[in-house]
């Protein structure tokens, strides 16, 4: 899961949507899920979902089941114009992952 976050971190600033400004802690405040009345996707993906699932792995607990960010990513990620087949792939990659680790824990 380790090289799957270093994947998409790496995608994310090839395409131009890895940011070196932090959202605003007003934004950062938001209880929609994915953040989506303060933050864009790629946004939420990189100052939510990527450090919270850093966090939660470099603390040995286990990842959420049930993830499924990739339908999402699809229909956010379209209106970009961007080529964005590898990262979908990448996100259907962690999706997957997290799905069958959670499965395996719960065996």
């Amino acid at each position: 899961m380790f090289q799957l976050m270093r994947e998409l971190e790496q995608e994310m600033r090839t395409l131009g949507l890895w940011s070196g400004m932090p959202p605003s802690a007003e934004a950062m405040s938001s209880v929609m899920p994915f953040m989506y009345d303060t933050l864009r996707f790629h946004e939420w993906l990189q100052w939510v979902f990527v450090p919270r699932t850093q966090a939660l792995m470099d603390a040995g607990r286990p990842l959420p089941g049930n993830c499924h960010i990739h339908p999402l990513a699809e229909h956010e990620l379209a209106r970009l114009d961007l080529e964005s087949g590898k990262l979908l792939e990448i996100i259907l990659r962690i999706d997957n992952t997290m799905n069958m680790d959670h499965e395996d824990q719960t065996e």
